[in-house]
């Protein structure tokens, strides 16, 4: 059902698995649950020299201080004088270090998100480390001493450890879960792929859809599969991880980019309506929230034009705060209060990524959640069965936005649309809709270019708030 309202007077509108296993089942956490704390490796020297590691230190430190105030910070650092430097650098910042603590690893790299720790609950609530391979992309960089890092910091914390290194070699930046079991990724990050020049996605070379999914299911408790087809290097060094341009914001809502922006990230057309097209485990699509790429093209700190544009939704939600890259970028404002509107109870955080994402990758690549040793629920989750009020896509809009309602029951909903001064600016609005999904649209016509907020309101009892932005 579509309802059109016109602002007049304002309006709206495994098989080769290792059978030595035990058969044992998992279930990785949501992000949005509680953390104990967030793990980072922090860029070092050894590498890829000095330079690089000059130029991403202030990403670390702010992230650090971000964090600290929302959980604990878990370091990885390379050797004690890196511990000294980064203290030095943390202190200097007025970061409080009694959330701060250090395990001295030696790593190839920053990408935490990829190589793991990845946590996980067994079937009793337990939490536990899995080790998944981790290969560097494919084997395109080093990756020898960061392959083991779960394996050492479930040994360094006397956690349970599940070696799946001769199970499956994947990165935790290449599936999405929603938190009930539905998983959202690409092929080309996960099975081992093709094209004109030969295999560039060497990851489980033989591994069928099946198996994958047969292992997923068991290790991360995945129980629905979203595939899109993705694409290959060498332009993406990640062969088109989910987490740089899809994002599941709840069990619900799903973050992603315009046609056109995922377009110019590499999606074809096939994979952009495959994801638009998505459903949660209920099969009710998820609402659907657009976040843009960068205006302009992304410029480092030290004036490299890299020559492309920068993605939003590769944030990171911890406890308190949700960290967003930021590219020093008039969209970043734009995507900052988009995603703001997501977490009222967190507050975003940009974060600036310029120097980091000349290496191909943001905030989520670099983070890691560890969550709390008990079950708990997390401060977003919603209630299976109770009415849901999407987002209104698109958003900046410059004619008409669209706000989706899945509704339990039929529903009496009124919407009011507030000024940036909080004056209202039309009169309330009330219809009646059926149970099932609906839709209504506001137009632009009698707006003017600014930033509103509106409200709707169910039954005159459960109500949600977003913020709308008008630039014709």
């Amino acid at each position: 059902m579509k309802s059109i309202y016109k602002l007049s007077t304002v309006l709206f509108v495994l098989l080769g698995m290792n059978t030595n296993l035990v058969a044992q089942t998992y279930t990785m956490p949501a992000e949005t649950l509680e953390h104990e704390g967030t793990w980072l490796q922090w860029p070092h020297q050894y590498e890829y020299g000095i330079t690089y590691r000059n130029r991403l230190d202030a990403t670390w430190v702010a992230m650090t201080s971000a964090l600290v105030g929302s959980e604990r910070v878990h370091i990885i650092a390379y050797n004690a004088t890196e511990q000294t430097r980064i203290t030095n650098l943390l202190t200097a910042a007025s970061v409080n270090m009694t959330q701060v603590d250090f395990r001295l690893f030696q790593t190839n790299d920053v990408w935490v998100r990829d190589n793991g720790p990845i946590f996980v609950r067994d079937t009793d609530g337990d939490l536990t480390i899995e080790d998944w391979g981790f290969n560097g992309w494919g084997g395109d960089y080093n990756y020898e001493l960061c392959d083991p890092i779960p394996t050492a910091v479930a040994n360094a914390m006397s956690m349970p450890i599940v070696n799946l290194n001769s199970v499956m070699t994947i990165e935790g930046g290449s599936y999405e879960l929603d938190g009930t079991g539905v998983l959202l990724a690409t092929k080309s990050s996960i099975l081992a792929q093709t094209n004109s020049g030969g295999a560039l996605a060497i990851r489980n070379l033989g591994m069928t859809q099946s198996q994958a999914e047969t292992i997923l299911t068991q290790y991360i408790g995945a129980t629905k599969f979203i595939w899109l087809d993705g694409f290959l290097g060498p332009d993406d060094i990640t062969d088109a991880h989910i987490d740089g341009f899809a994002k599941f914001a709840n069990d619900s809502t799903l973050v992603t980019m315009s046609n056109s922006d995922l377009t110019n990230w590499g999606l074809s057309a096939t994979d952009i309506a495959t994801l638009y097209a998505a459903s949660d485990v209920d099969d009710l699509p998820y609402f659907k929230v657009y976040v843009p790429l960068t205006q302009n093209n992304v410029v480092t700190t030290y004036g490299y034009d890299l020559g492309y544009k920068g993605s939003y939704c590769n944030y990171y939600i911890a406890n308190n705060v949700v960290l967003v890259p930021n590219y020093n970028d008039p969209n970043d404002a734009v995507a900052n209060a988009i995603i703001q509107d997501l977490y009222p109870d967190r507050t975003v955080v940009g974060i600036d990524c310029r120097n980091l994402y000349e290496n191909g990758g943001m905030v989520h690549c670099v983070t890691q959640q560890q969550p709390v040793a008990s079950e708990t629920s997390g401060v977003n989750d919603k209630l299976k069965g109770e009415s849901k009020v999407g987002r209104n896509f698109p958003n900046p809009f410059n004619q008409t936005t669209t706000i989706n309602l899945a509704l339990v029951n039929n529903a009496n909903i009124q919407i009011i649309i507030y000024n940036s001064l909080g004056q209202i600016i039309s009169k309330p609005i009330n219809s009646n809709y059926s149970a099932g999904n609906n839709s209504l649209t506001i137009s632009a016509d009698d707006l003017q270019n600014g930033i509103y907020t509106y409200v709707v309101t169910i039954d005159n009892q459960n109500s949600m708030s977003g913020r709308m932005v008008v630039s014709k």
